[in-house]
């Protein structure tokens, strides 16, 4: 099994667009725009400080961003149920998803304070992935909200070109796996995050290592980090 056939959302939806290539380049470009997005949200919660929450809207509009003119679901939940090819884990009823998002949101704002940065991403990156909220897009928005909050928590715009997001693109199996892992714990009625969690500092060690390294001309990271 290929790393795009794993974990692979199945859902009964007509695409915007049916070229492959033409999808692949429009998946791309708003790849850019979910990112600019992301950033524009980041300084904007800097700026608010302790007043700003995780919204559902906000992850909305990630996903609107990710999905705008691919999917005729963009920017709203799934209408019915999704599978996961290449996964046993079944993603909730469509009628559950609303909810489940607002205890996700309520699980980060309530432990703003005492959980730490990766612990609140790594939660995110499962949760979202594990509610299964979209049609299309899950991975890309999970992604992307668990860096927005990431960065929202250690209260910068994380510097480093090499980023998590990116790293996760180029390298999926890890992160299937830390999914993978997570799921695992969840049918036993745990919450364990261990594998998810030393995934997210590896790549954010190498994110900052490439800042690190133009800064100093030294190399900080070998090839396994």
């Amino acid at each position: 099994m290929t790393e795009e056939d794993r974990r692979h959302s199945v859902a009964g939806e007509a695409h915007l667009i049916v070229d492959e290539q033409a999808r692949a380049e429009a998946e791309a470009k708003n790849g850019l725009l979910q990112f600019d997005l992301a950033c524009h949200m980041i300084m904007d919660a800097i700026d608010r400080g302790a007043g700003w929450k995780l919204r559902p809207s906000t992850i909305l509009s990630l996903h609107r961003a990710a999905l705008d003119g691919i999917s005729p679901y963009a920017g709203n939940f799934r209408p019915a149920g999704v599978a996961i090819q290449g996964s046993e884990h079944v993603p909730v009823e469509a009628f559950r998803v609303p909810e489940l998002i607002e205890d996700l949101c309520d699980y980060v704002n309530d432990n703003w304070a005492e959980k730490n940065a990766v612990h609140l991403a790594s939660y995110i990156m499962w949760r979202l992935n594990w509610i299964h909220p979209f049609s299309d897009g899950n991975g890309r928005t999970s992604r992307m909200v668990s860096y927005l909050v990431l960065s929202v928590k250690l209260g910068m715009l994380l510097p480093g070109r090499n980023t998590i997001p990116d790293q996760i693109v180029d390298n999926r199996n890890p992160y299937f796996n830390a999914l993978e892992a997570a799921d695992k714990a969840a049918t036993q009625g745990q919450i364990d995050l261990s594998e998810m969690e030393a995934l997210i500092e590896r790549m954010l060690a190498v994110q900052l290592a490439v800042v690190m390294e133009a800064a100093t001309g030294k190399h900080y990271l070998g090839d396994g980090a």
